[in-house]
């Protein structure tokens, strides 16, 4: 293959790159940080049918390595821009919504954020609060993740879990 191929290859690489981005901003943040079974499936879906798009009939170790690094070029220039520039970050990663505040959950962030009471009410637990009336602020992060805060949460996290001792049978 031509140097020309080559670029091509690139050049679509980068351009799925840049779709999967666009859509995972706009079809939610929790297929970053909160996979379930569908999502991971989705996910590995996803990856095989933007192969072909990338890197067509070129099965080559090179074709491979070029469109590999494309991608690792684009993901580069992408934090690069991600650091320097505030309203570029927030384009892309959106901003952090707060769903619950004093135990009360905000209906209007739970539609924006794409997540059901349920699986806000499985994080809070995960978190080691009861409740979510007993939650004092709970945020959906840009990368996804849920952040919960309570008093009893605070006093949790700072104690470590003793390792079980094993015992020795004679």
């Amino acid at each position: 293959m031509d140097i020309t191929g080559y670029i091509i290859i690139a050049g679509k690489s980068i351009v799925i790159y840049l779709f999967i981005i666009a859509a995972i901003r706009i079809f939610g943040k929790k297929e970053l940080a909160q996979l379930s079974v569908i999502d991971l499936v989705f996910i590995l879906l996803i990856s095989n049918s933007v192969q072909n798009a990338m890197v067509g009939t070129d099965s080559s170790l090179a074709g491979g390595i070029v469109a590999a690094l494309g991608l690792f070029i684009c993901n580069y220039i992408f934090k690069l821009l991600l650091r320097r520039s505030e309203k570029f970050s927030k384009i892309v990663q959106g901003e952090k919504i707060i769903l619950v505040v004093g135990g009360k959950l905000d209906e209007v962030a739970l539609k924006k954020s794409m997540l059901t009471k349920e699986e806000i009410e499985m994080a809070v637990r995960e978190h080691g609060v009861d409740t979510i009336a007993d939650a004092d602020l709970v945020i959906l992060e840009v990368d996804g993740n849920i952040t919960v805060l309570s008093n009893d949460y605070e006093h949790k996290s700072v104690r470590k879990r003793k390792k079980p001792q094993l015992q020795h049978n004679p």
